[in-house]
C-alpha cells in the first residue's frame, strides 16, 4: 500500500467514525469526548515524540511520531481539515526559503 493509500485510508475512516457510537472504537470516543481531549491527546504525544528522541531510541521515535501525526489526523477531521490540506501548505511553501515564507506571514 502506498502512503497515500494509507493517508487515504485513514482519512476515510477518521470520517466514518465521527458518526459511530462512542464505544465502537477509540476515535470514536475521542470525538465524543470533544476538542479539550483530543488536543491533550495530541499534546501527549508531542511530549512523548520528544522524550523519544531526546532518548536516541530510533524505533521508539519512529512508533511515537506514528502515534502523533495519527492523533493529529483526528485533530485535523474534527476541524473538517485533511492531511491533503496540509500537504497543499507544504506543497505552497515548497522552494520558498524558511526566511521568507515566515517574514510573509507578519
Amino acid at each position: 500500500m502506498s502512503n497515500n493509500e494509507i493517508l487515504a485510508q485513514l482519512t476515510e475512516i477518521l470520517e466514518q467514525r465521527k458518526g459511530a457510537a462512542p464505544d465502537s472504537s477509540y476515535v470514536a470516543s475521542l470525538y465524543d469526548k470533544g476538542l479539550d481531549a483530543i488536543l491533550k491527546k495530541v499534546g501527549e504525544e508531542a511530549t512523548e515524540t520528544v522524550m523519544a528522541a531526546k532518548d536516541g531510541d530510533k524505533d521508539k521515535l519512529v512508533y511515537e511520531v506514528a502515534d502523533l501525526w495519527f492523533h493529529t489526523m483526528i485533530l485535523l477531521a474534527d476541524q473538517n481539515l485533511s492531511a491533503d490540506d496540509v500537504l497543499a501548505e507544504l506543497a505552497r511553501r515548497f522552494g520558498v526559503s524558511g526566511h521568507d515564507e515566515k517574514a510573509a506571514r507578519k
